[in-house]
């Protein structure tokens, strides 16, 4: 008797939400660099660990069996303590442990979870073009309609239009989406934007979602979260995270302080998502949080170093170069050096000289604004970006 086949229906298997989303460019890039040995400067992950005491902090957690089973729903009590101390200290924001922090599988679960509670079908979700790509993915994961404001270059930097943002939030606009210090132009909103973003929102009464992953990473200006204005504690969900702050990236641990309503609304997606993640890190994070000034100045400091070294390198290469305020990243524009297309630029780059970019053009809906941008990353050892930028330089 023949076997039985079977075959699939003719219909597409992945849902019509996530059709635009394949594999990530980070894991094209990625595995590119593998294949070619090239230097990675792709992906924003450091190449050396974070603090040892804090590694250590987690390995005492898993030694005296704290988190090797479920940690609670909301997060560790210590973290969640830690957490409200640390924005109480910063910035003068005032939160309970117990009913506005929420720990989260790092911060890209805290957008997913986020965006999916918080979000109908149909509703549209204003966010600053070029973005992160898990925002795109996760208001098409929610049913929302993203409406994308482009920030532009302008004298060396790219810069927020207000008055485009302002005609963006249409009768149909339930949520404002935010990224400061901005992943990848490394913009960082001044104290002036943030206070028209803050009145456009109360205004027009939409929630705020602000993804502050970078704020102790800004090195020219000030970060400033949109929490602390009049009348946005109540509609605004904070997100950070520890893996940018502390170096350790894979520990997969974020947050989200919003009032308890929200919290409580997020944590009804998330606890469908992850349900619980990263018990032991946890513990070691809570540590993290109470380390002294000189660490997260040292951290700015090394980093601002290793901004200006790429940078350098860049321009001397034949880039036209965008100098961040902040965050892992260096934007570029390559059509100095004769090209147009940034996809194309980056998958050819491991074979010309040996180091590997992301293309900014599949971070926007408006494929012509980032058609010749191109990110590079700079948290890497200081030796891995001197050559790096000998190898960029025989492109000239």
């Amino acid at each position: 008797m023949a076997a039985m086949t079977s075959t699939p229906r003719s219909r597409p298997l992945l849902n019509r939400r996530l059709a635009e989303f394949g594999t990530t460019i980070f894991a094209e890039m990625s595995a590119l660099a593998v294949r070619t040995g090239a230097i990675n400067l792709g992906q924003g992950f450091p190449d050396t660990d974070g603090p040892e005491e804090v590694r250590e902090a987690a390995v005492r957690a898993l030694r005296d069996g704290r988190g090797n089973q479920y940690p609670p729903g909301p997060g560790i009590p210590e973290l969640r303590t830690a957490i409200a101390q640390h924005q109480q200290d910063r910035y003068g924001l005032t939160y309970d442990p117990d009913r506005e922090v929420l720990v989260t599988a790092g911060a890209t679960e805290a957008i997913a979870a986020s965006l999916l509670a918080l979000v109908e079908p149909g509703d549209e979700v204003v966010a600053l073009e070029p973005y992160y790509d898990s925002y795109a993915a996760s208001i098409a994961m929610a049913g929302g309609t993203r409406v994308p404001v482009t920030l532009r270059p302008r004298e060396g930097r790219f810069r927020l239009d207000l008055d485009e943002l302002r005609d963006a939030v249409t009768d149909r606009a339930r949520l404002l989406l935010l990224n400061t210090p901005h992943n990848p132009t490394g913009t960082v909103l001044s104290r002036d934007e943030l206070a028209a973003i803050a009145a456009l929102a109360v205004e027009r009464d939409l929630l705020v979602l602000t993804d502050e992953v970078y704020e102790h990473l800004v090195f020219d200006g000030e970060h400033i979260p949109l929490a602390s204005f009049p009348g946005m504690r109540e509609r605004t969900v904070t997100i950070s995270s520890a893996g940018k702050t502390f170096s350790f990236t894979g520990w997969k641990v974020g947050w989200i302080t919003s009032t308890p309503e929200l919290v409580t609304a997020v944590r009804s997606a998330k606890q469908f998502l992850t349900y619980v993640s990263s018990g032991p890190f946890q513990y070691a994070i809570a540590e993290a949080l109470a380390l002294p000034e000189s660490y997260f100045t040292g951290l700015r400091e090394d980093l601002r170093a290793k901004r200006d070294l790429l940078a350098d390198g860049l321009a001397d290469a034949g880039f036209e170069v965008f100098r961040p305020q902040g965050t892992y990243f260096i934007t570029t524009d390559i059509t100095p050096l004769g090209e147009k297309d940034a996809l194309a630029f980056c998958r050819a780059l491991p074979e010309r000289v040996g180091v590997v970019a992301i293309p900014n053009s599949v971070f926007y809906d408006d494929q012509e604004a980032g058609a010749g941008l191109v990110r590079f990353a700079f948290c890497k050892r200081e030796e891995v970006l001197r050559e790096a930028a000998t190898r960029l330089r025989r492109l000239r």
